[in-house]
């Protein structure tokens, strides 16, 4: 079991569409167990079996943000919820981002819903003196979100669209190959991230999104393969460093 984890029961303060199908959820009650960027919470819906793991866009005091793209029936019923309503969350799940790692010049590279824990990362990045470049990609101009937030703390936010509707045309690594960089981390889909991994020219940190089954190690449902072995996304990760990680073609 993992010893940082709490169930919390928080409150829903907002739940709000901000792009096409993705919504933003402020929770708010004892947060004190989510510390790092990086971090997901495990939330209860009624009539489902399994949690719903869901990755911390920001945090305050007393409140988490969630970000989550509408795909099947737990997150239809989640675009539902009306603000009053409590939840039974899951927190402090994951090992997060190591923001110390950084140097000079970043980029955070994120992909569709995969962009919203690196909006917590970048403003840990900011209040220690890192400069970074958030490179987000999006199927089409309707899907994308948070370009003015991240604008705002980063010092630059450069969008890739795959159909070419708005910024760069194509995904993430076409946007990254002019960008100079010494670190990155990045979050999205695992076809993205193997992607970045081999066009990265630095060392970075990836994070997972993973399907689980109890979200805290115990049932071996979200292993990952990598250079020393298998190891549990949930629990070992959802952030593993790239030197770890080997994919086969």
């Amino acid at each position: 079991m993992n010893a940082r984890m709490k169930q919390r029961f928080l409150t829903i303060k907002e739940n709000e569409p901000i792009a096409r199908g993705v919504f933003r959820m402020v929770l708010q009650g004892d947060v004190s167990a989510v510390t790092t960027p990086g971090q997901f919470v495990n939330l209860a819906l009624d009539g489902r079996f399994l949690r719903r793991p869901i990755s911390v866009c920001d945090r305050s005091e007393d409140t988490v943000t969630i970000l989550y793209k509408v795909v099947g029936q737990g997150t239809a019923q989640m675009a539902e919820m009306r603000t009053g309503r409590t939840l039974d969350v899951l927190t402090g799940l994951g090992n997060g981002f190591d923001v110390s790692a950084a140097k000079g010049a970043t980029l955070l590279i994120g992909g569709g819903i995969g962009a919203a824990p690196l909006y917590w990362l970048a403003r840990s990045l900011r209040e220690n003196g890192v400069r970074a470049t958030a490179v987000l990609g999006f199927n089409t101009e309707s899907d994308i979100y948070y370009e003015s937030e991240f604008s705002a703390i980063c010092d630059g936010t450069v969008i890739a669209t795959a159909d070419g509707s708005r910024g760069v045309r194509g995904f993430v690594t076409d946007a990254m190959k002019d960008l100079q960089y010494d670190y990155f981390y990045t979050c999205g889909p695992e076809p993205m991230l193997k992607a970045v991994f081999h066009a990265s020219a630095s060392d970075g940190q990836f994070s997972f999104e993973e399907r689980m089954g109890c979200g805290f190690g115990a049932c071996m449902g979200c292993t990952c393969k990598t250079v020393s072995g298998w190891k549990r996304i949930c629990r070992d990760g959802p952030v593993l460093r790239k030197g770890e990680l080997t994919w086969e073609d």
